[in-house]
């Protein structure tokens, strides 16, 4: 998916009225979904009209796609500090674990939003496929070193990759979602996501069968 990021707005108060409808939004979706989510609910929780939304966007499906834009920078930076050559293997899947969990927690709005739009949207399924690519190609790096080093040698790496970044998503999601993200312990979340993430690449000898 390609957008061009919308151009700054030109006054102060019209940007401090989109990143109020913006907050909104995301508090609702949060909550909600995206899909359960309408406009008078995010002008609603905003405090503005319906009509200042469409200020700022022809539709939500538009709103998600800035929404996106922004934050795919900021996923992929997050995920390459999992990738530095010098850390330990235990370091790399704290890491990688702790990327993908403040990724969820500071951008759970775009993840809900790309995600339940990747159901009913061929466009947004696109991008979501897009979006889980850079884990799991980080991931998949990471099960074919580990694997030079004499760890998991008779896995797929990329199935490994697949199975792990799935995992990950929906254990954010549950953990996150609804009411979840003002009672979620960060540290005990990331290390157990970073013990599940070492025990299952960094492991010897044969799986069971």
């Amino acid at each position: 998916m390609t957008v061009a990021p919308r151009e700054q707005l030109p006054t102060l108060r019209g940007r401090q009225t989109q990143a109020a409808i913006d907050a909104a939004a995301r508090a609702v979706v949060a909550r909600k979904g995206i899909l359960a989510t309408t406009i008078s609910d995010i002008a609603a929780e905003a405090g503005r009209s319906t009509a200042s939304f469409y200020n700022y966007y022809d539709s939500k499906e538009a709103m998600v796609r800035e929404w996106a834009v922004r934050f795919r920078d900021e996923a992929r930076d997050r995920a390459q500090a999992a990738a530095a050559p010098e850390l330990s293997n235990s370091e790399r899947a704290y890491r990688a674990a702790a990327a993908h969990w403040n990724t969820y927690r500071n951008r759970l709005a775009e993840i809900i939003s790309v995600s339940q739009l990747a159901m009913v949207s061929e466009d947004f399924a696109r991008y979501w496929a897009e979006i889980c690519e850079l884990p799991i190609g980080l991931v998949t790096a990471m099960v074919k070193q580990a694997q030079g080093q004499g760890f998991c040698t008779d896995d797929d790496p990329h199935l490994i990759a697949v199975a792990l970044v799935s995992m990950l998503n929906q254990f954010c999601y549950a953990q996150l979602s609804g009411d979840g993200a003002k009672t979620a312990d960060d540290d005990a979340c990331i290390t157990t996501l970073a013990n599940i993430f070492y025990r299952t690449i960094y492991h010897e000898g044969t799986s069971p069968r």
